[in-house]
This record gives C-alpha cells, structure tokens and sequence, in this order.
C-alpha cells in the first residue's frame, strides 16, 4: 500500500458505494447534548426510541427539561440502558446551564471563534471536545471532521495519524493527519457517519471483518496483518 495516496476522499467515496448515502442527523445544538445523554452503552434503535419518547412526553427544550420531574426523567431514561438517574441529573444540569450561561438560547455558543465555542459546550455534561466538534459540524456551523470512537478508530487503522496511549491524543494525532484534507460541512457530516457504521459494522474494535471490508487495499492495518 502506498501511504502517499491515502485519502480520506476516496475513502469516504468508496464507502458510499457501499452504505449509501447517511441519513440526515439532528441539528439543533440542545437537541445534540440529549442525544448524547439520553441513553448509555445502547444501540442507535434504543437510543432513538428514548429520544422520542423523551420528545413526545416532556419536550426537547431546556424549559421542558427543568420542567419535568426527575422521577418522570429517570422513567423514560430507562429506555436507554443503565444509570438512568444519572442521566435525568445530565440533563436538568444542561437545560440549567443554557438558561444561566446562554440566555435560553444555545445558538449563541455557536457564534463564537472556533476554540470558544468548543470551550462553551464542553460545559456541559457528556461533552468532550470530540462531541463539542460534531455539535459544531452537525449544526454547519464549522467545517471540523469530528469523529467518535468508531470512526477515530477506522482512521488509525487506515493509517491516519496514531494511536497514542489515550483517547485524546489519538484523536489530536488524527485530526493533524487530516488537517490538510478541507470539506464543506455536507461532506464532512457523512463522512463522520460512513466512518461511523463502517466502525461498527466491519471495522470493529474486536474480530474486524477485514475480508469483507470495501477499503482494505487502501488500508495500513490490513496490509501489516498480512490478511489474504
């Protein structure tokens, strides 16, 4: 394998013959950081399905979250898996925060620099900078490759950047390897997503499926392993 033709382009273009394209994604910056809270270590499906019944039920809006009681919080939150107390204190402390921080309005941490808007909603719970990025790429308000666990890992595989000792710096070694590479918010949200399903579907963290896997001869991992 060359590693001097290696593009994210042509991989993210190749994954789409596969995939298709992604679906579309949330873009309201709130309704992102209960996305991210409504559920923990379940699947996309139970994931959604806590979110709608959250939404149908209480509301998406932090007045409708302060509103509510914690018992009727921790009830819905059930359906995303465990520690469903803790979750229902994440989200009263978010809507908590964007009323005394953010005037009730979120939008306005969108509108800062860059690096301030990531300080701004790495305030609240569950969001670190990598979740801070997508918030920031799902609503198109700066074109930055945010990438979760999924598609930081497909990246190092494929040999972008390297895998450092924690998440962190893997992830800053990533983001410097494709720093070069630009995009408009539109290509860098579904590669965010292919990177994503391809992570968990193929290139999984355990037994990847490196044989049915459509980039494997651009792939650094699968040429080291030697995979016939």
């Amino acid at each position: 394998m060359n590693k001097d033709n290696l593009s994210l382009k042509k991989v993210v273009k190749k994954l789409a013959t596969v995939y298709g394209e992604p679906q579309p994604v949330l873009d309201d910056p709130f309704q992102l950081i209960i996305w991210e809270n409504v559920a923990y270590l379940v699947d996309d499906d139970r994931r959604a399905l806590a979110f709608k019944t959250l939404s149908k039920k209480i509301g998406l809006k932090p007045t409708d979250i302060l509103a509510a009681s914690t018992e009727e919080l921790v009830e819905i939150l059930k359906l995303g898996g465990v520690h469903p107390e803790l979750r229902a204190q994440r989200l009263k402390e978010s809507a908590q925060i964007v009323l005394n921080d953010f005037g009730g309005d979120l939008s306005a941490a969108l509108k800062l620099p860059l690096p301030r808007a990531i300080k701004a909603l790495k305030q609240f719970p569950s969001i670190g900078e990598p979740g801070a990025e997508k918030i920031l790429l799902f609503t198109k308000t700066y074109p930055v490759l945010a990438l979760e666990s999924n598609g930081l890992r497909v990246c190092l595989r494929l040999g972008f950047g390297e895998e450092k000792k924690n998440y962190s710096a893997s992830y800053k070694s990533v983001r410097e390897a494709l720093a070069s590479e630009d995009g408009d918010c539109e290509s860098l949200i579904s590669a965010h997503q292919l990177l994503r399903h391809h992570g968990k579907e193929i290139c999984r963290r355990s037994n990847p499926k490196c044989d049915e896997c459509s980039v494997a001869k651009m792939c650094e991992f699968f040429a080291q392993a030697g995979i016939r």
